[in-house]
């Protein structure tokens, strides 16, 4: 079930956010009504971010290997043809 809390809950219910967010799902805060942010457990964001993390480290390596540069203008007018086609 999702778990739409104040963000107050953080400071106040805190043992009770750690409890959900340690089984793996993410407590969603609100301040005033409106969406505000989002508490997950460390595991959890890790197993989002891991394929960014990977990507980012792949990019990172073929940088060093490669002087090749593009601006923004190129790389964007490139997907927009292969989107195009």
């Amino acid at each position: 079930m999702i778990q739409i809390r104040p963000v107050s809950d953080l400071r106040n219910k805190f043992t009770e956010i750690e409890k959900v967010v340690s089984g793996g799902e993410p407590v969603y805060l609100t301040k005033n009504g409106y969406g505000s942010m989002v508490v997950l457990s460390l595991d959890a964001y890790s197993r989002l971010s891991e394929d960014v993390e990977y990507a980012l480290d792949e990019a990172d390596r073929a940088a060093r290997e490669n002087d090749t540069r593009y601006t923004h203008e190129e790389v964007f007018s490139k997907l927009r043809r292969r989107i195009n086609e």
